[in-house]
């Protein structure tokens, strides 16, 4: 058994032995292999160049544009909404049944003129009493006012009848008004846009269904709400830009109204601006989309903002610059600024007249040659 054992053993030793043999060898043949092929390659380099001149460096085909100066824009683009600049719900000024209503949609009206009225019967006639004992007051206090002028009769019965009488007068006057009080009047000139009132109907103040609309789109109001983080850069008088899809129509104006008040839901402030109607038909509630400038260089760079790469030194764009006949890229670092709509502005870095590359650059490396 300890036979059997020992010579185990040993042929495990000796085929060990032998596979590291078998590597040493076969890495003695690589490296013979390694030098032979090193030599055959340094032949037909000589061959193929046989100065030792340089191979020549293969253009990269590239576009390029002059950089020029411009003016740089920025916007902040809302969506706003339309309506006329005077919209007013008008409703009585008291409670009443109606018993006349003397307009409907789509009505034209001036300003006092009357819509509907309510019933004020009970007033009229308290009306026609008081202006017949006032008839009565006012002549006593005439004939009063002559005995008096005479010395007749004492100053009392003259104070008396004089009091009598604007007594009556004031509350002739009173009854008066109460009687405007029931007819609903426009208070401007406009178009009456709904009219939810009905003769026999109770109308009452403030009441939305005793209310009739009236507004007026000669002068039309732009409204929307602005984020809280723009709020120092808008301000009175900003140029903006309306633009109304589904008319079409662009239109140039100015900010007249910018809120000085933040919403705490929504943390965003109110702008308006307004615009004449003449050349476009507007609608209250249509949707409108404003851009309003907020800030503007009148000496930058402007380029596509895909022209501009970056690393961990910082921002830069591919230039061509001209070397004897020869054209190289150049790795231009640049300052940049604001961007809008796809255009960034450069700050530093770009001069006029350079040759920035607008194509080609995406696989450029500094130093290549390019041709245009």
């Amino acid at each position: 058994m300890k036979k059997i054992i020992i010579y185990s053993a040993l042929i495990a030793f000796l085929v060990s032995c032998s596979a590291a043999t078998d590597k040493k060898a076969e890495l003695e043949k690589l490296k013979v292999q390694h030098d032979e092929l090193a030599t055959k390659i340094a032949q037909l380099q000589a061959e193929i160049n046989p100065e030792g001149a340089k191979a020549e460096q293969k253009a990269v085909t590239v576009k390029t544009t002059d950089a020029t100066a411009c003016v740089f824009n920025h916007y902040i683009d809302v969506q706003g909404t339309v309506d006329g600049d005077q919209n007013i719900a008008v409703s009585p000024q008291m409670p009443g049944i109606v018993t006349a209503v003397y307009v409907k949609e789509g009505s034209p009206v001036k300003r006092g003129q009357v819509m509907a009225e309510l019933d004020a019967q009970v007033l009229k006639q308290s009306l026609e009493e008081v202006n017949t004992q006032l008839i009565l007051a006012t002549s006593i206090f005439q004939k009063q006012s002559a005995l008096w002028e005479k010395k007749i009769g004492s100053e009392l019965q003259y104070l008396q009848a004089k009091a009598g009488k604007e007594s009556l007068e004031q509350r002739a006057s009173t009854m008066k008004e109460q009687l405007q009080m029931a007819k609903v009047v426009s208070p401007i000139s406009g178009t009456v846009e709904s009219v939810p009132l009905r003769v026999g109907q109770m109308a009452s103040p403030g009441m939305p269904t005793s209310a009739i609309r009236v507004i007026n789109m000669n002068v039309a109001k732009i409204t929307a709400d602005v984020a809280e983080t723009y709020a120092a850069r808008i301000k009175n008088g900003n140029d903006a830009l309306v633009s109304f899809p589904d008319l079409g129509k662009d239109i140039v104006t100015k900010l007249n109204f910018t809120s000085r008040f933040i919403d705490p839901t929504n943390r965003t402030f109110k702008v308006e601006c307004k615009i004449s109607s003449k050349d476009v038909e507007l609608r209250a509630n249509m949707i409108a989309y404003l851009k309003i400038k907020d800030y503007t260089n009148e000496k930058a760079f402007c380029i596509p903002v895909n022209y501009v790469q970056s690393n961990q030194d910082g921002k830069y764009v591919y230039v061509a610059r001209q070397s004897g006949n020869d054209w190289n890229a150049e790795r231009r670092m640049v300052k940049t600024g604001m961007d809008y709509n796809g255009i960034i502005e450069i700050l530093e870095g770009i001069a006029s007249g350079d040759k920035i590359i607008t194509s080609g650059f995406q696989d450029l490396n500094a130093g290549e040659k390019v041709v245009f």
